[in-house]
């Protein structure tokens, strides 16, 4: 029997009732279903073929800072970005990029009503969390983005949404798929609008000229 009250979920099972935290089971699905999700295969080829692999293209690197200079080898002189932001007191309430200044000056910010914070870790700035608090790396922005948009979640699993590479037929060769930040930008992750094109003039759609 399930009951839904206005604060939580209520799950009662023989008399035991749990509270469920949202955010908690929609992230621990998000990385289960990224660790297990297997390709539909007919039994058939399970049987006769061994089946390729499905790699999952890893979010960024921990971003560093490019501070202009260069050392003795000539390579660029980078900064975490806990280096500064350790000095500096966090402002959980910002949620536009107009008062960004120095490092993060000119960012393009729009992600519905979220702050810096509600993704970036203010106790490692090196790392993101979780609605709950768990830090994630930033290779495994995934996970993040899959407790908000569990829809588009869904889809990607199921194969309808997101770039891929490779074969569909597993058994033929190896499939590799976008990471989400490989389309969408994680600070204004909507599509900007783009302007249509005329469809391609080839010797089918064009008339022959005599």
């Amino acid at each position: 029997m399930i009951r839904v009250l206005k604060q939580h979920p209520v799950l009662a099972w023989g008399g035991l009732v749990i509270l469920v935290s949202l955010s908690s089971l929609a992230a621990v699905w998000a990385q289960k279903s990224l660790s297990t999700a297997e390709p539909v295969e007919s039994a058939t080829a399970k049987k006769t073929h061994a089946l390729h692999p499905i790699t999952i293209k890893p979010g960024p690197d921990t971003p560093r800072l490019d501070t202009g200079l260069k050392d003795s080898q000539g390579k660029a002189i980078t900064a975490a970005c806990s280096t500064c932001h350790s000095t500096t007191t966090p402002n959980p309430a910002r949620n536009t990029a107009h008062d960004l200044v120095q490092a993060h000056a000119g960012l393009n910010y729009n992600h519905g009503n979220l702050t810096c914070l509600s993704c970036h870790n203010a106790k490692d700035y090196d790392s993101l969390h979780l609605a709950d608090g768990r830090r994630v790396a930033f290779p495994d922005v995934m996970t993040l983005c899959a407790q908000c948009h569990g829809t588009a979640m869904r889809d990607y699993l199921h194969g309808s949404h997101g770039g891929m590479n490779g074969y569909w037929d597993l058994s033929q060769g190896p499939r590799v798929r976008n990471n989400c930040v490989d389309c969408h930008d994680p600070h204004h992750p909507e599509f900007p609008l783009v302007r249509p094109v005329l469809p391609p003039r080839d010797r089918i759609s064009v008339p022959a000229e005599h």
